[in-house]
């Protein structure tokens, strides 16, 4: 099971000091989509070259010209980038077949996909690394959970990861680890605490069982 901080309200300097702080505790640090649009595919360069060890995911939220954007967010140090659940399949596969041309990964977000389960097993069979359901902010403001979602993903899925985010902090991680995801994504849990690093080793320890 990995851990993933997504960072989306921060400069790219500022983003890169905290993944920095942290780093000993996640395996993926994520330059989320309010970043990239600020300040472009030069902040994920700029992550890439600040972590050691970490995988960086540019969060584009791709819906068109998959291909091409894939290939931009590699050439700027991305080892994963994501599309939206509900792009085309012929984005879909542009872009699987884009990343893994590289040796990279693509991580397909469900926020906003109304049939989960018959998306899951399209995108399963269309060779997505990681499918992650999300619960976006606007409906998490609505108290609404990605567990139930994380589990009907899990039931139909047969090669690729399944990926969690939505609201999860270090008070609330643990139920989502004990359904067993390959993936767990916190961000204002662990971004916005007093003390990111003690938030990102709660975290951590978590996800290991300790």
């Amino acid at each position: 099971m990995k851990l993933q901080l997504a960072i989306d309200l921060l400069d790219q300097k500022e983003a890169a000091k905290l993944a920095q702080e942290v780093e000993e505790f996640i395996d993926i640090v994520e330059i989320g989509t309010p970043i990239v649009i600020n300040e472009g595919l030069s902040a994920v360069e700029y992550m890439s070259k600040s972590v050691n060890n970490t995988q960086v995911l540019a969060d584009l939220k791709i819906m068109d010209a998959a291909g091409y954007e894939v290939n931009q967010a590699v050439k700027f140090g991305a080892d994963i980038v994501t599309i939206l659940g509900v792009a085309e399949d012929a984005s879909i596969k542009g872009a699987v077949e884009e990343a893994h041309k590289h040796g990279k990964e693509l991580l397909v977000d469900m926020i906003a996909v109304q049939d989960l389960e018959k998306r899951a097993k399209e995108l399963d069979a269309l060779g997505a690394d990681y499918i992650a359901v999300h619960t976006g902010y606007d409906l998490q403001a609505e108290g609404v959970s990605p567990l139930e979602s994380l589990r009907t993903v899990k039931s139909v899925i047969k090669n690729s990861k399944v990926a969690v985010a939505g609201g999860i902090t270090p008070e609330t991680i643990q139920s989502v680890a004990d359904e067993n995801p390959d993936l767990i994504i916190v961000g204002g849990g662990i971004a916005n605490a007093d003390d990111p690093v003690e938030a990102a080793k709660q975290c951590r320890a978590a996800i290991e069982g300790k």
